[in-house]
Order: structure tokens, then sequence, then C-alpha cells
């Protein structure tokens, strides 16, 4: 039983509003100053990354993800990553699309519903999903902005089913991969 919410929770348990502060956050490019005008001072509000210290779930810079079935699975490694280390903010971002669907329906927000899951996860599940790889070869491209992730994709020293991890759709929007299902 617990391992079937564990899988509603998990493939439908994040809210939009993390993924939203993100965007609304950065500032716009006519906003910042050019390269030629910028100084070396740095900022006296130190980065999100360094108040987290944590990897970004973001690309790096203004470059966009690959939009390849290895950018999907990088993208979906760091989200088991996340999820092992229990990284709220990483696993809330990479999922923000099935959570607002999610949240849509009543589950309520990212955080409050993974703080759940997360209790629900073993501490060898854990250990396994910090290091979790994906096998390419189980990888279906379904079209080139849409990849499914099946749970016999997921290579690590646990074992995981369907009924504990689940299958994940991740889909290219706005310059990265995405969970939507």
């Amino acid at each position: 039983m617990a391992a079937s919410a564990c899988v509603t929770l998990v493939a439908c348990g994040c809210g939009p509003d993390k993924a939203k502060d993100d965007t609304d956050a950065k500032p716009s490019k006519s906003s910042q100053p050019s390269t030629s005008t910028r100084t070396e001072v740095p900022s006296a509000t130190p980065s999100a990354s360094a108040r987290t210290k944590k990897p970004s779930a973001k690309p790096t810079g203004d470059q966009p993800a690959p939009r390849t079935k290895q950018g999907a699975i990088q993208r979906y490694e760091q989200y088991l990553h996340a999820l092992g280390r229990e990284d709220i903010d990483t696993v809330c971002e990479v999922a923000a699309p099935a959570a607002k669907k999610a949240q849509d329906e009543g589950v309520g927000p990212c955080t409050s519903t993974y703080a759940t899951v997360f209790k629900m996860i073993s501490p060898a599940q854990k250990n396994a999903l910090k290091t979790a790889t994906v096998d390419p070869q189980r990888v279906a491209v379904r079209t080139p902005d849409k990849i499914e992730m099946p749970v016999a994709a997921v290579k690590s020293s646990a074992t995981f089913t369907e009924s504990d991890l689940g299958n994940y759709t991740l889909e290219y929007l706005k310059n990265n991969w995405y969970i939507t299902d």
C-alpha cells in the first residue's frame, strides 16, 4: 500500500509555485548590464547556488539543455539523485509540470507532498538513487520533445518497481526537460 502511495505522490506531487518563483526571480536580459560595463565587484547577496550548495536543476548560463535523448536522461538522473538526497528544490523544479497537474487535482503543493514521499523511501533506496543511472537502451523516444523513462531503465544498487518508483514522461519545455506525467 505504501509503495502505491509513493508512486502516486512521486509522479504527481509537486506544485507549480517553485518553478514560477524561479522564473520570476530572474532579471530580464534588458535589465542586466552588458559584459563591457560589468564590474568585478562581487554581489552582496549570495547566489541561489551559493545559499543552497546544491547543484542547480537548470542548465548553466543561458544555454538550453540538449534537446536529445541523452539530455533527457541527464535531467532524469538529476531528478533521481535529488530524490535520493531529499533535495526538494531540484525535485520540485524538474517535476513542476506534473506537479501543477497534481496540485490542480487536489494533491497539494510539492514541498509538503515530497516531504511525505521522502519518508516512504527506505534508506537503502535513497542511497541507491543518489548514484542511479539510466540505461539508454530502455528509454523510448516518442517524439523529439517527448521521452518515456520506464522504471526498468533505472540502474542502481536497489531494485525499483512500478509500484515504488513508477514510469515517467519527460517533455522538452522552455529549453529544458521536465517530468510531465
